[in-house]
């Protein structure tokens, strides 16, 4: 008498195989690694993906640009903002337009240390190291 075939069950459907399940795939000489990677779950968390994201679009730079140019009015001498303007930020260096020759040469001499120093107390070193003034 001849016993009908068993219907073939899948395997597994879900990436944790049971020792039974490896056992009887074993035996069927049934090749499984295909399956699990293919129900191993590859998401990750958004938080890990965003900074590299923003990074990579130079968001931050232009966040930390926005910020300066934000408070540049509340932490300078109302009369180096009425000359003296933020325009960029790049590699740490900020620029800074000013009005005119004689300003630039008031704020180089005599200003320029006071500046650098509110600026990193309030961004970070990193985010201020040097500043370029330009008459323009």
């Amino acid at each position: 008498m001849s016993k009908s075939p068993r219907p073939e069950r899948p395997v597994a459907r879900h990436a944790a195989f049971t020792a039974r399940e490896h056992v009887l795939a074993a035996w069927r000489r049934v090749d499984v690694t295909a399956l699990e990677s293919a129900g191993r779950n590859n998401a990750r968390p958004l938080a890990s993906l965003v900074p590299g994201m923003m990074a990579g679009l130079g968001l931050d730079r232009r966040r930390d640009e926005a910020e300066i140019a934000k408070v540049w009015n509340n932490l300078m001498d109302p009369r180096v903002t009425a000359h003296a303007q933020p325009t960029g930020l790049n590699k740490g260096t900020l620029f800074v337009s000013v009005d005119s020759s004689v300003w630039l040469d008031e704020i180089v001499r005599y200003r320029r240390k006071e500046i650098l120093d509110r600026l990193q107390h309030s961004f970070g070193r990193e985010t201020v190291k040097r500043i370029s003034f330009r008459v323009g």
